[in-house]
């Protein structure tokens, strides 16, 4: 009896010109010592990190005010989908970590990350993306400092060479779009907080 394989085959993602020169430079200046620091820093975006923060969070909204378990429900459920979401992604996808293909990179201190062939779309980034996205319902001062830390932490992905730079924009580009995507469905505010620009606006009129 004859067998038919229905099993796709992942389409494979090159790397451009760009991501090359990048990951390249990275392999050749960096030190140990800058790459453990980067390694350490990335654990801040991991899915595991954010699924338990997010967890604990949805716990402490209960018994709270409405806007508040709002805002649990939403944090929860991004995270849940932001960290599925790269994971079906992989599967549909191979592009070869640049890690994988420089032995300078390691002299200098690189690591490993992941499996050989799922740089994209950096899940880390995914999640730092939607979390932008979120903090632009903050007043300015909080919304930048959170966007600054989103977008560092991603950055980091790049430096320990887990993801090419694309990887690292492409998935911070679909978290920041599931992020608004699921607000529809959560409620969570659509418009941006004018609370910090009110009070700026006050403060300088007082002047």
């Amino acid at each position: 009896m004859r067998r038919h394989s229905s099993d796709a085959v992942p389409m494979t993602v090159k790397p451009t010109a760009a991501d090359v020169r990048i990951a390249n430079a990275i392999a050749r200046n960096t030190e140990p010592a800058p790459e453990a620091i980067a390694r350490a820093l990335t654990w801040g975006a991991d899915e595991k990190v954010l699924l338990a923060l997010a967890v604990l969070g949805w716990l402490a909204s209960r018994r709270r005010s409405e806007p508040l378990q709002r805002t649990g429900n939403h944090a929860l459920l991004v995270t849940v989908i932001s960290s599925l979401l790269p994971h079906a992604l992989k599967t549909v996808f191979n592009q070869t970590r640049p890690d994988r293909v420089t032995i300078q990179g390691h002299v200098h201190g690189v690591p490993f990350s992941g499996k050989r062939e799922d740089a994209f779309p950096s899940g880390h980034a995914v999640h730092m993306g939607a979390l932008a996205s979120a903090a632009g319902t903050l007043p300015p001062r909080s919304r930048l400092a959170i966007q600054a830390l989103a977008v560092g932490l991603s950055l980091t992905r790049i430096v320990v060479l887990a993801h090419w730079t694309s990887d690292v924009v492409a998935g911070f580009a679909m978290g920041a779009a599931l992020e608004r995507l699921l607000r529809l469905w959560t409620g969570y505010p659509l418009e941006t907080s004018k609370e910090g620009d009110h009070a700026d606006s006050r403060l300088a009129g007082a002047r």
